[in-house]
């Protein structure tokens, strides 16, 4: 058998971690709420059929969802990673539809203030650059969607879980 050994980081490295600094101007940017539908903050069953009422989704979709719910339920909190103890999750709100068109195929098709918001994370340059595909989401909903054509030819298949059920109903049910 093998001897594994754990490779330390040198002091360097470490002193790099600690100093990395991130450009708050990057991230620290929101939209004013342009949104057709903005839940209660929490999350519970009354919403959880709301959702998929809202979704058109099938009786066995929303048995999946409240089943998710259920298990969300039980399970306490991670211990592990960051201390989130403080986090209320009560105070989340779980579901807001942004007032675009879901699922646009071009980014001149998405709203200004959510692609400018995407132009500064560099998302549409790096879909050209390197990426096989883009799926955009904006709230609860996914407002772009690319899947370069040589990927989607192979059988790959990226969609969101709305357009997934619609079009895969047999993948998600099983």
């Amino acid at each position: 058998m093998t001897k594994l050994s754990i490779i330390q980081p040198t002091k360097e490295e470490q002193l790099e971690e600690r100093n990395f600094e991130i450009n708050r101007e990057t991230y620290d940017h929101f939209n004013p709420e342009k949104l057709s539908y903005k839940a209660e903050p929490g999350i519970t069953e009354e919403l959880v059929r709301e959702i998929s009422k809202d979704k058109n989704e099938p009786e066995w979709m929303l048995q999946k969802r409240l089943s998710g719910l259920k298990i969300f339920n039980e399970k306490p909190l991670p211990n592990w990673g960051p201390d989130i103890s403080d986090l209320d999750l009560s105070k989340i709100i779980y579901y807001m539809k942004p007032n675009a068109k879901p699922n646009a195929k071009s980014w001149e098709d998405v709203p200004e203030d959510i692609r400018k918001t995407y132009e500064r994370l560099g998302i549409p340059e790096a879909e050209k650059k390197s990426l096989g595909g883009v799926g955009a989401q904006y709230e609860s909903e996914v407002v772009y969607h690319s899947l370069k054509k040589d990927i989607e030819e192979k059988g790959v298949i990226l969609l969101d879980m709305d357009e997934a059920l619609k079009q895969f109903p047999e993948l998600i049910k099983n």
